[in-house]
């Protein structure tokens, strides 16, 4: 699929109603438990755009976290809504298109799994600009960044040095740590980086 597909809520949601969602672990994401095992990741108000059905929505919502868990998908949204309801646990979530939405106030973190290579290329730099203004001025950004190897998406590949340029050094910084390597039961690779915000 070229990188000017249209995907639309439609597209997203029938994928979420018909269970074509490889990728969806079935569970929490190995990147997320070791940034909190670690300490890399404490409690706070946190956000997490493209949740899908919000494993990792849940997880921290347990931790502790006043968690915002946003997705374009109607069906995505409503199961992870019932799965809190069964679980008795509060999260603020919102069906949302990213780019008409704006929060009540700044966020310590943000956790994007498979938002950003979700998105056509083309609405990258708008997405950066908004995690940007979303967060506070001392806020973190814990993103994965798929590793496809191969042309057109969904998932787009996300390699390493153009996302140097998107989250550029004069906005983020950068760890010199390496990446975390997360494999994904599709068979790619996410690479997982914690980026402080600048002013």
């Amino acid at each position: 699929m070229s990188d000017d597909k249209d995907l639309s809520r439609e597209w997203w949601d029938n994928r979420y109603a018909d269970g074509h969602i490889p990728w969806d672990r079935q569970g929490v994401s190995p990147a997320l438990y070791h940034w909190l095992e670690a300490g890399t990741l404490t409690p706070g108000r946190i956000l997490v755009p493209g949740c899908g059905r919000g494993h990792e929505v849940i997880e921290l919502t347990r931790c502790g976290f006043d968690v915002t868990a946003l997705d374009v998908a109607p069906t995505a949204i409503a199961t992870l809504q019932q799965r809190l309801g069964e679980q008795r646990l509060h999260a603020d979530v919102q069906q949302v298109d990213l780019f008409a939405w704006e929060p009540d106030g700044a966020y310590d973190a943000i956790y994007d799994q498979t938002s950003l290579c979700a998105m056509v290329l083309s609405q990258w730099p708008d997405y950066e600009r908004r995690l940007h203004r979303w967060l506070h001025s001392d806020g973190q950004l814990f993103i994965l960044f798929m590793q496809t190897e191969r042309p057109g998406g969904p998932p787009f590949h996300c390699d390493l040095s153009e996302m140097r340029r998107l989250f550029s050094q004069a906005r983020w910084r950068w760890s010199d740590e390496a990446p975390l390597e997360v494999p994904h039961s599709v068979g790619f690779v996410e690479q997982g980086c914690v980026l402080g915000r600048k002013n």
